[in-house]
């Protein structure tokens, strides 16, 4: 599974306003065009009832399909991706496992799997599933997270620092130190690793597309869109590259260039969160709050683990006093993802709006734990201002 990476906005006056939802990159191999039955028809009608709202039906299409071509795999891929959304983690793992009994070097798989045992609070089990993963998926923000949780963050990191000195030429010890980089939140030392991967292989979709997020991060957008676009052209897929693109546009406020490039990416695979939590962020951006929830909660049922679409949904009930809905959102939100920082920050400004001080200094004081500066930086201040005041006679 992709993992989502957000952008925190931040205005003058420290309060946190919704974020635009980007894809890690995520391979598939082509299908193969020798195959005497149908696997792309099957998954693009699939897709179809997923795009429709009907996540059943797409899983019941796959399930006919699989049980009749057992030894094609990205139909089964996806069916096991649609259990996952759907919450059946135990079919979903069963899907995996029948792959991987086939291919167990099957990387893609054990990178779904992973995320299968992370749902599962499963760490270890995770943790071993990611690194088979590895080369050539998008596991290292999941690996960075886990050890974090795991309390061995420090050693992970070390270990891919030693790895990239080691062998300095090596593109792949490259992308995943600038993705460790990236992860922590720091974008600047993200940019040099990418681009030492892209000394060693010009076409690394991982490191363009890496790029573009670590320039994006740093809102450097012009940049950030040069090397989406780049990635484009490469991405024959047209998912990852092109919400990117698109949640470039967004944070730039170039709205009509961000909903085609959104566009294409919904309709390339509907059952990705991303792009619905941008049509959010743009709904929001015109003005239409409500048409904005409607798209963070299809967000939702097609990926229940988004914490893009909890932050944001969590925060247009906030913003319009909305608290009790607020309050369950972001609660189920940190029910996915404990420890995050823009949870926690968003649910301690619902306890403050409400009068509740001191579970809004809980709170706050939960979100400066996070890694990230910005995010720790307006939580610090909200926590300080309250705690003050909470002991003013």
């Amino acid at each position: 599974m992709t993992r989502l990476l957000g952008l925190i906005l931040l205005s003058a006056a420290l309060s946190m306003t919704p974020l635009c939802a980007r894809a890690g990159l995520v391979l598939n191999p082509p299908l193969s065009t020798t195959m005497p039955s149908d696997p792309q028809g099957a998954m693009e009608e699939a897709r179809g009832k997923v795009a429709a709202g009907n996540l059943d039906a797409a899983i019941s299409i796959l399930v006919r399909y699989v049980a009749a071509h057992p030894d094609e795999v990205a139909p089964a891929r996806l069916l096991g991706d649609l259990y996952y959304r759907r919450g059946d983690l135990k079919r979903a793992e069963s899907t995996y496992d029948a792959i991987l009994a086939k291919l167990p070097r099957d990387r893609e798989t054990h990178n779904r799997l992973g995320s299968v045992y992370a749902t599962e609070n499963r760490i270890d089990d995770a943790i071993d599933e990611f690194n088979h993963s590895l080369p050539g998926t998008d596991a290292v923000p999941d690996l960075v997270r886990l050890h974090e949780i795991r309390g061995d963050l420090g050693a992970y990191m070390n270990d891919k620092i030693r790895i990239a000195l080691e062998y300095p030429t090596d593109p792949e010890a490259n992308v995943e130190l600038g993705k460790v980089y990236a992860s922590v939140h720091r974008p600047d030392l993200a940019v040099i690793y990418f681009k030492k991967a892209l000394d060693n292989a010009p076409d690394s979709e991982m490191a363009i597309n890496g790029l573009g997020l670590a320039f994006l991060d740093e809102r450097q957008y012009p940049i950030a869109v040069d090397y989406f676009k780049r990635c484009r052209k490469m991405d024959s897929y047209g998912y990852t590259c092109t919400v990117n693109l698109g949640a470039t546009y967004l944070e730039m406020g170039d709205l009509k260039n961000a909903e085609e490039m959104l566009a294409i990416a919904h309709n390339a695979q509907p059952e990705q969160p991303e792009a619905l939590v941008n049509f959010g962020y743009l709904a929001d951006a015109r003005g239409d709050w409500k048409k904005a929830v409607s798209f963070y909660v299809d967000a939702l049922a097609v990926y229940p683990y988004s914490i893009d679409a909890y932050t944001d949904l969590g925060y247009e009930y906030e913003q319009h006093k909305l608290y009790t809905l607020a309050e369950s959102v972001l609660a189920k939100g940190l029910a996915v993802s404990p420890k995050d920082g823009r949870l926690h920050y968003l649910l301690g400004q619902v306890f403050s709006d409400q009068g509740k001080t001191q579970l809004a200094i809980a709170q706050f004081k939960a979100a400066t734990e996070t890694d990230d500066p910005d995010v720790k930086r307006i939580a610090q201040a909200k926590f300080d201002a309250l705690e003050d005041g909470s002991k003013t006679p």
